[in-house]
């Protein structure tokens, strides 16, 4: 089959199952270019009229459900001898696989899968399906967790005959209500305790009932009662195992009497109120006893007196006076349970003869593909086992049989199952997570994984979040799915920080600074005040943490530290000094400069004078920091004031005041200036000059020099 397109229009790609009465097989519909899951009938059943009559007519039945829990059947149909069912393919697993995986299954998980059964149920039985076959293998759970119930109404399908034949019953004889089990007409309440099985398998990772032979799993169903879930699960709330306990009641009147009903039980079971609740107690069944007592009462309701309760007595005296006979209820008693006993060994043998089926021998189909063992097995009267093993083997080709679990040349009962061993395609590697990871290092890791160095590449990008020469992006994807031979896989590795050069804005106004800050994409932080005695009031004084011309990340957060102005204890205070020429009317160049907490050697005039005056300085004085003022004639300092913070503060700086200096003298012209002492003369009015100084300078000091002479 596989590669065959079946009706022209679905492709085989693989088998993915099968049973007892079909196998089913992955497809392509080359129409709408969808995978779908197809049910093909196996060969022996294509010749049954009945059976494909009914095939048909319950198929297109499930096809009429349309529920968000129910494998929606697409097609039906009939290619030469083949008939199939085209229905929806489901990625994932069977319940079956989960169970044997990791049962017990955590209460919340089994709980959520049963409610979407139920909800599955409900809508068939509302649509007069029952689907008759409730078991885990028939329950698949797609990749997102939703719940897909398969093969509604294929359980119909099913005549004495098949199942015998097949034997197809063994696999769901453990999940069979007792009306089936009796073989009596069964209904929705079936379907219930079939689930009440699934529920219970879940929680304990076990089946309720099991047996030797499907007729003593079948008895059991009857009338033996089972481990109750908490005794085998006690972490199962007492909640969960009433629902358990009422879906599978031998009595059909005692169970749930809808699925609805069911599943409200469900969606409440695990409410905190309710996980404690006392447990349900139900009378005895009727059905599990024996039926001894009822044969007893029956036969004094057709012999004895209703209004005598002489039970014990040997006799009775009958209407008539005459006494019974003694030997009669006993003969009675002894004859219905003979009568019973026989009927009992009759219905055994009868079940016996019918499951006793002749032996056939089993062939060898290691080293044949899959499609021709089951071929093979099918033509020497034997079944495929629905759970193929696929498991990847170097050396075998895919789809080829490397085991059997009966050997060649064994006797098997016609229609006994073998399980085959098929190889599987490579399996594919999953991407594992080179984040943060540099270059060289993941190239190691992926060449462990069978990856070729050539099929690596590399690209890089800016990133601010990744230090330079990681990797921050690869292709494919983390925990994604790749054939080593055949992939190609790009990592990209991060730059760094695509960073830009900070403007410097110290100096500039506080607006100015801000507006060239945010055209360049910069975040402004809080704006901080800063007194200083150097720096105007508004006017930036620092930015924080980055500096003009460093490299930073862009919309990086700036703070700016902003001049205040002065601090509130700094004094301010208008000082005047006096300067004047060496001699009155000549000239004279007048340097004044002073020192204050605005800084050292500022200078306020730089002039030529010919007469005295007072020059102004505007001082700044500092708790810590006086004032000093100097003054230059001609070069020279001349003259020193010094100005107190704690003067200024309580007003006590004394005013330097200055006399006129003296006039020159009347000197005749010297007609030969270099004869006579002219350093005299200099002396002389430097003495003249110094004594204005001295006595004009209340803090000053007489510096001139008289002749030495």
């Amino acid at each position: 089959m596989i590669g065959h397109e079946l009706a022209g229009r679905y492709k085989i790609i693989e088998r993915i199952g099968g049973g007892g009465m079909a196998l089913v097989y992955k497809a392509q519909d080359i129409l709408l270019n969808r995978n779908v899951a197809i049910k093909v009938l196996r060969q022996q059943f294509v010749h049954d009229e009945e059976f494909i009559r009914r095939f048909r007519r319950e198929a297109q039945s499930a096809a009429s459900l349309s529920h968000s829990n129910v494998v929606s059947i697409y097609d039906v149909g009939q290619e030469e001898e083949v008939h199939y069912i085209v229905m929806e393919y489901i990625e994932g697993q069977n319940l079956n696989e989960i169970i044997k995986e990791r049962a017990p299954l955590q209460v919340e998980e089994a709980v959520r899968i049963a409610t979407q059964i139920c909800d599955a149920l409900g809508h068939a039985h509302h649509n007069q399906i029952i689907h008759r076959d409730i078991k885990p293998h028939n329950i698949l759970i797609g990749r997102n967790g939703r719940v897909k119930v398969t093969d509604f109404g294929i359980a119909r399908a099913v005549t004495s005959t098949t199942i015998t034949q097949t034997g197809s019953v063994v696999g769901s004889v453990h999940y069979f209500s007792p009306e089936h089990a009796k073989g009596v007409v069964t209904g929705e309440k079936s379907d219930l305790y079939s689930l009440g099985i699934v529920l219970y398998q879940m929680l304990t990772a076990r089946l309720p009932f099991l047996g030797e032979s499907p007729i003593s799993v079948a008895l059991k169903h009857l009338q033996e009662e089972f481990d109750e879930p908490r005794e085998v699960n006690p972490l199962i709330p007492q909640s969960v195992e009433n629902i358990i306990l009422k879906s599978m009641r031998k009595n059909p009147e005692e169970r749930y009497q809808s699925a609805e009903e069911m599943m409200d039980d469900l969606e409440t079971c695990l409410h905190p109120m309710r996980l404690n609740e006392p447990k349900m107690e139900f009378e005895e069944d009727a059905d599990s006893t024996l039926v001894m007592p009822a044969l007893k009462t029956m036969q004094r309701s057709q012999h004895d007196d209703p209004d005598d309760d002489a039970d014990n007595e040997e006799y009775e005296e009958k209407p008539t006076g005459k006494p019974k006979k003694k030997w009669v209820k006993p003969t009675i008693i002894i004859g219905s349970v003979l009568l019973f006993l026989g009927i009992m060994a009759g219905v055994v043998m009868y079940v016996n003869n019918m499951l006793e089926v002749p032996e056939v021998k089993v062939p060898q189909v290691v080293g044949m593909t899959e499609e021709e063992a089951i071929r093979e097995l099918e033509a020497s009267g034997l079944t495929v086992d629905e759970e193929v093993l696929r498991e990847y083997k170097p050396n075998v080709d895919e789809g080829i049989v490397f085991a059997q679990n009966k050997e060649a040349e064994t006797m098997l009962k016609k229609g006994s199952p073998v399980q085959l061993s098929v190889g599987d395609k490579k399996p594919l590697e999953k991407m594992p997570d080179l984040s943060g990871k540099t270059f060289d290092q993941a190239v190691a890791e992926l060449k462990e994984m069978g990856v070729k160095p050539i099929s690596i590449k590399q690209s890089s990008q800016k990133n601010d979040d990744v230090a330079e020469g990681l990797i921050f992006k690869q292709s494919p994807d983390f925990e994604t799915e790749f054939n080593p031979d055949e992939v190609e896989i790009t990592l990209t590795v991060s730059e760094g920080k695509n960073l830009v050069s900070m403007p410097g804005v110290v100096g500039l106004e506080q607006e100015n600074a801000v507006n060239i800050l945010k055209s360049n994409g910069f975040k402004i932080g809080p704006i901080k005040e800063r007194s200083s005695f150097e720096v105007k009031k508004g006017i930036v004084i620092e930015q924080w943490p980055h500096e003009a011309n460093q490299q930073v990340a862009p919309g990086a957060e700036i703070t700016l530290f902003v001049s205040s102005g002065y601090p509130s204890d700094a004094l301010e205070y208008n000082y005047s000094v006096p300067v004047s020429p060496s001699m009155e009317g000549q000239e004279s160049k007048i340097r004044v400069v002073f020192t204050d907490a605005l800084g050292e050697n500022q200078e306020v005039v730089n002039k030529v004078i010919t007469t005295s005056e007072m020059v102004p300085v505007k001082l700044l004085l500092a708790p810590n920091k006086d004032a000093t003022v100097m003054i230059f004639r001609d070069g020279r300092q001349v003259d020193t004031y010094s100005v107190s913070y704690s003067d200024v503060k309580n007003g006590t700086v004394p005013q330097p005041t200055f006399e006129e200096p003296p006039a020159p003298p009347d000197v005749p012209v010297d007609t030969n200036p270099d004869e006579g002492n002219g350093e005299e003369g200099n002396n002389g009015e430097d003495d003249a000059a110094n004594h204005w100084e001295s006595g004009n300078n209340g803090n000053g000091k007489g510096r001139g020099n008289k002749d030495n002479d």
